[in-house]
């Protein structure tokens, strides 16, 4: 048994690295794209300009302002181990026609290690990316994190497919044979250090918010 468990648990692992890259390749062919756009922008204002075009121009340039800032609000949270989990989530998302809002602003230094933010944080999100692929109806995923004091206060809304049932205290997922293992890793890491967390599933919507020490 002990053979089995850890030969299901280095399939999982093996598995989330795998998705790992493939998130971080998506978002290397993102910022491809942008450097190849970047080009094709400052040629098209370089003509516009020389054409004496400079209202068209300047218009031009708040349409691109508009653009970044876009891009730019969902990526900076403060903390960088945060920032780059949540981009390579978010690209996922993104690929499969999920709508993230994110509202977040926490130190970039906090007890909790960087590891095990980013497991805590990509589990989660994995969860919601999963549940929002039974959705039926808009999919949507909307996270708010910030500090409360010394804690570290995390809420999470998603589109789902049916009310799931808790198993042993936590819900399972619909992954085959793993009955959400990152649930229960996430809860682990808060546990350890001594936080609070509470899911909550409803018929289209799961829920999940935790509070956690995270400063000295």
């Amino acid at each position: 048994m002990r053979k089995k468990s850890y030969q299901r648990l280095l399939e999982y692992q093996t598995g989330q690295a795998e998705r790992h890259l493939n998130e971080v390749r998506s978002i290397h062919r993102e910022m491809r794209g942008y450097k190849h756009d970047f080009h094709h922008h400052l040629q098209a204002l370089k003509g516009q300009i020389e054409a004496g075009e400079t209202g068209r121009a300047l218009a031009y340039i708040e349409q691109l302002d508009r653009q970044l800032m876009q891009v730019d609000t969902l990526l900076k949270t403060g903390n960088v181990s945060l920032d780059a989990v949540l981009s390579a989530k978010l690209a996922q998302a993104k690929a499969e026609n999920i709508a993230v809002t994110v509202q977040a602003h926490i130190p970039d230094r906090l007890t909790i290690s960087d590891v095990e933010l980013s497991i805590l944080i990509g589990n989660l999100l994995e969860n919601a990316i999963e549940a929002c692929r039974g959705a039926k109806g808009q999919r949507f995923i909307r996270i708010y994190m910030t500090m409360k004091g010394k804690m570290l206060y995390f809420s999470m809304l998603n589109s789902a497919g049916e009310k799931r049932q808790k198993k042993n205290g936590l819900f399972s997922s619909h992954k085959s044979g793993f009955h959400g293992l990152g649930l229960r890793r996430a809860a682990a890491i808060l546990q350890k250090h001594g936080g609070w967390y509470k899911h909550n599933s409803e018929q289209g919507a799961f829920t999940c918010e935790f509070l956690v020490p995270a400063l000295p």
